[in-house]
């Protein structure tokens, strides 16, 4: 035992032979302020013992169990709090002018800490063109007292960087939000916060946050071969860009689990030939959103790729469309064939047991959602969201007629002089 801790002992067997004779004062350590304390900030730890009959008390502090050098005043401020003063405080009194002493109070924990910006997204990251979108920006669990700016996450060779948008003022209270997203806002997004208030702070630069924006019709599509979502590890991943009229120009892209942003065309991971990327041999840290990049930053067609040790489920890369069937398996590397008999979940619930392959027929809106399966022995596949896209109404020719009549009023005027025209030349013939 240590030697500055014999007079914690010795207060603690006092305080309980005390308490048969006469009710002992517990004091109470407070800590001012009360939010999140950040390194350099000024903080207070206060002891208070109420009693009436007591009109001057000798304070002793405690750290983590061990007599402070502090004061034997009541108050202990840090003017300049760093990680050093981090611990448990606590604190007991002793009558100046006689024989009273109070408990030991409770302890009260003090935690310093950096500033850090953590972003957060709402209410999702994977969009439709049109969905609106928010992303948040908070200072361990609050904006209030910062300014924040707004970035997304660049790639020069194979350095990362960050760009400021050029309307991150809109969002400069904590939440920067898109109304009606656009291709365009499809990126990787960091934030930073900065407090004039005393001690100034800047933070360094948040966790990375991603937002994919799907369009309708892509001039550009993301092929994938082997035509799934998951792939096992050490085999070989091809993924071509294949554009309605010309594929030159578009290059291969991805965004880790790791927050790095890279291209294939300067990396060691992957070889790019043309328009397509070959993985070779596929490996864990290769999971991550893949997707076709142009010349000019156009991004198209973004896909989550899991590449796992062990059992996979075999799902299609592409949206399923309204009324189609959806055909999934669970796969096994280590069995031939490598399909195996398993269950299939959605969303945690149990769809389909023991079956090779689950076929859902005519599949609508209401079958999105996440989908995975298991097998007793062989382990359980990662989770992949199949979405489905509403398939396209036909519009008859009088309604299109209609539209642009109504849009264009002297077309309209147009058709009705002809109209009006026509009747009178064929009365003056008869």
């Amino acid at each position: 035992m240590q030697l500055c801790q014999l007079p914690l002992l010795l207060l603690l067997l006092s305080n309980i032979h005390s308490e048969h004779t006469e009710e002992i004062l517990k004091p109470k350590v407070t800590i001012i302020p009360d939010h999140p304390v950040f390194r350099g900030e000024t903080v207070t730890l206060r002891c208070d013992i109420h009693d009436e009959g007591v009109t001057s008390w000798r304070y002793n502090w405690y750290k983590d169990g061990s007599i402070s050098v502090f004061s034997e005043r009541q108050e202990h401020t840090f003017s300049s709090v760093t990680e050093s003063d981090a611990g448990k405080y606590s604190c007991y009194g002793t009558e100046t002018e006689g024989p009273r002493r109070s408990q030991l109070s409770d302890e009260v924990t003090l935690a310093v800490s950096a500033p850090r910006a953590v972003l957060s997204v709402s209410p999702q990251k994977w969009l439709t063109e049109g969905d609106p979108v928010t992303l948040i920006c908070e200072v361990n669990g609050s904006s209030t007292g910062w300014t924040f700016s707004w970035f997304t996450k660049t790639v020069s060779g194979s350095r990362n960087d960050y760009e400021l948008l050029s309307d991150s003022s809109r969002g400069a209270g904590g939440k920067y939000t898109v109304s009606s997203a656009d291709l365009k806002h499809t990126g990787v997004y960091v934030c930073k916060a900065e407090r004039d208030n005393p001690p100034k702070y800047t933070t360094q630069h948040s966790n990375t946050q991603p937002l994919w924006v799907t369009g309708v019709s892509p001039p550009v599509s993301l092929i994938i071969s082997p035509s799934r979502t998951q792939h096992f590890t050490s085999v070989s991943l091809s993924l071509s860009c294949e554009g309605q009229s010309n594929s030159d120009g578009w290059t291969v892209r991805r965004y880790t689990d790791s927050g790095r942003l890279e291209d294939c065309s300067s990396s060691v991971w992957g070889s790019q030939t043309g328009s397509t990327c070959t993985i070779r041999p596929t490996d864990p840290l290769d999971t991550g959103v893949y997707w076709c990049q142009s010349e000019s930053g156009e991004n198209h067609h973004h896909v989550n790729i899991t590449v796992h040790i062990g059992v996979i489920l075999e799902s299609p890369v592409h949206p399923v469309t309204e009324g189609d069937n959806l055909t999934l398996r669970c796969l096994y590397p280590y069995t031939s064939p490598p399909k195996l008999r398993a269950d299939f979940y959605k969303d945690g619930s149990l769809i389909q047991k023991q079956t090779t392959e689950m076929i859902i027929p005519t599949v609508s809106k209401s079958h999105e959602g996440f989908y995975y399966c298991k097998h007793p022995e062989s382990g359980e596949s990662p989770k992949s969201w199949i979405s489905v896209r509403v398939r396209g109404s036909k519009i008859s020719v009088l309604h299109i007629l209609s539209s642009v009549l109504a849009a264009c009023p002297y077309l309209l005027v147009t058709v009705v002089l002809i109209y009006k025209c026509c009747r009178m030349r064929g009365k003056t013939y008869d």
